[in-house]
């Protein structure tokens, strides 16, 4: 089979003090040096990198990050250096841990009609922004959808998030987890709970396959895995990951109970319970009651509505009239009422703390 090797070119004006920075300083090993009596050529390679050193070359000498498990004990710690030629060096670490923003409050309504065209994002997918503020960067609530149905161009990936929850509300959408068996088929109504740093692989979707994801916090990292292959062969359904364990919550299993606010029901996707009280996911609708004023003491409350009208009251602003395809957050304290609900009204509340307190009136 033949081989074949990529460089990185890059420039300099004496290439005997750059050897002693790639290797002694960097940890790089060299490979290659010519011509003999006057070296104007070198090729060092190392952390996954191959640098051929050209006396003179046209390029600028750019930036080079190394990412390592142990930054303090790599280049003595520096955390930043100049190579003689001119290039910057960047060291960081290779897992940093997960940096969760403080919320940054606001009260929040998005509405369909008044939506920016739809963002192509990941594997061709649409994506719609519901919280455009991000609330500091805390949450990110996307609306998905995928037009033609079929085989979607996806790979064996995981999110290094906190929290993050697909809900389908349209269509059907088949994945497949690390540990969970074969693919599982996504309907409208289902949600999975995909723990931080699950592989998985989106397969096949309908015609306008639509959900709603969302991220905690907003900005994350996604990782292809290009070694896993799934499904894999271990079973393991109580398995966790990072104190989470996979949800796969079907509509047709449902059990409906009175919902935390009078005139509404609800049930309960059991994701309290299996993420620690990390998030808390109700699917919410018409009930019996009066509704009430009221005000709860979660960090983030995302409701989004799915199908039907409903108006939203807040204190001293005028009432927001929502349909499908609406999205509203809730800062803590601020009191509100849902009324005149229609009867298919349907809503998907999210909270994060999963337990958390309402006071009514």
């Amino acid at each position: 089979m033949t081989e074949i090797r990529g460089e990185i070119r890059l420039p300099t004006q004496e290439l005997r003090d750059d050897i002693p920075f790639l290797t002694k300083v960097l940890g790089m090993r060299l490979d290659m040096i010519y011509p003999a009596d006057d070296p104007q050529v070198a090729v060092f390679s190392g952390h996954g990198l191959r640098l051929r050193v050209e006396n003179g070359a046209p390029e600028s000498p750019g930036t080079l990050r190394i990412l390592t498990d142990a930054p303090d004990e790599f280049a003595d710690g520096k955390r930043e250096l100049i190579a003689p030629n001119g290039t910057k060096i960047e060291i960081d670490e290779l897992n940093p841990p997960m940096q969760m923003p403080t919320t940054v409050h606001s009260f929040v309504v998005r509405r369909l009609a008044d939506q920016a065209p739809w963002i192509i994002g990941r594997a061709g997918m649409h994506y719609r922004d519901l919280i455009p503020d991000r609330l500091g960067g805390s949450i990110i609530a996307s609306h998905i959808r995928i037009p033609d149905g079929g085989p979607v161009p996806d790979m064996v990936h995981f999110h290094k998030v906190g929290f993050q929850l697909i809900f389908c509300i349209n269509g059907w959408v088949d994945v497949v987890y690390e540990d969970q068996g074969p693919k599982m088929r996504l309907t409208a109504g289902d949600c999975f709970i995909q723990p931080p740093e699950i592989r998985h692989r989106v397969l096949e979707a309908s015609d306008n396959v639509q959900v709603i994801e969302i991220g905690v916090p907003a900005e994350h990292v996604t990782e292809i895995d290009h070694d896993m292959e799934l499904p894999t062969p271990h079973l393991r359904p109580e398995r966790e990951w990072q104190g989470q364990r996979f949800v796969y919550n079907r509509a047709k299993d449902a059990t409906w109970v009175p919902f935390r606010i009078p005139g509404f029901e609800a049930r309960d996707t059991t994701i309290s319970e299996n993420t620690k009280g990390v998030a808390g996911v109700q699917v919410v609708r018409k009930g019996q009651g009066t509704p009430d004023w009221a005000r709860h003491d979660t960090d983030i409350l995302f409701t989004f509505v799915m199908s039907g009208q409903v108006t939203l009251e807040g204190e001293g602003r005028e009432p927001y009239p929502l349909t499908e395809g609406d999205a509203f957050v809730i800062p803590p304290g601020m009191k509100t009422r849902l009324r005149d609900a229609s009867e298919n009204i349907e809503l998907l509340e999210v909270s994060l703390p999963g337990v958390f307190e309402t006071k009514l009136g």
